[in-house]
């Protein structure tokens, strides 16, 4: 009878640590795929880039230094590594565009040109898109590091090497509006 009690005791631990570690590795999953997304749409914004520049230089050839900015914004999402460093670069290129919209308002040719507006709009949309998804991926990555510091799903994730995800941050400049000086 004492055996019938321990084997059904220990397969039911055991049934419990693979549910567990199963669902660990779901949300891990989903983190992952949450990522992706912001990629996708970061993207598509960074295919966007470089015919908005061009747009642009044609009516404020003398605005180089923001069309320097964005480029450079632009460069170092590719060389960045790790979710922080693309986040950093993800922000400075977030507001490197708002200046080159501020600009729009001082070039009326400029605001008038219908490439730019098509750009703008484009920019817009997938702005939008992005903080869609980084809303979704913020909230995976709670669902995801809540899951790992619960009991006891917390010394599962130890023995196989979960650790927290990193939640996709602004900086505090980017709160701020955009400053446009001549």
């Amino acid at each position: 009878m004492w055996l019938i009690i321990t084997i059904v005791v220990l397969l039911l631990l055991i049934l419990s640590i693979i549910g567990m570690y199963n669902n660990l590795v779901s949300l891990k999953m989903r983190v992952k795929n949450a990522w992706a997304q912001i990629d996708t749409q970061l993207k598509r914004r960074f295919d966007l880039i470089p015919n908005l520049v061009e747009t642009v230089k044609g009516y404020a050839a003398h605005e180089q230094g923001t069309l320097e900015k964005v480029i450079a914004a632009r460069n170092s999402y590719a060389t960045a590594s790790t979710i922080e460093d693309k986040a950093a670069a993800n922000n400075e290129l977030s507001k490197t565009i708002k200046s080159i919209f501020a600009l729009s308002e001082s070039y009326p040719d400029l605001k008038a040109n219908t490439n730019f507006m098509a750009l703008q709009t484009e920019l817009t949309g997938t702005e939008d898109k992005i903080a869609y998804s980084r809303q979704f991926y913020n909230d995976t990555v709670q669902m995801y590091n809540t899951a790992i510091m619960k009991f006891p799903a917390n010394i599962i994730a130890g023995m196989f090497g979960y650790k927290e995800e990193p939640f996709f941050q602004i900086d505090e400049a980017q709160k701020e509006p955009v400053k446009v000086q001549f």
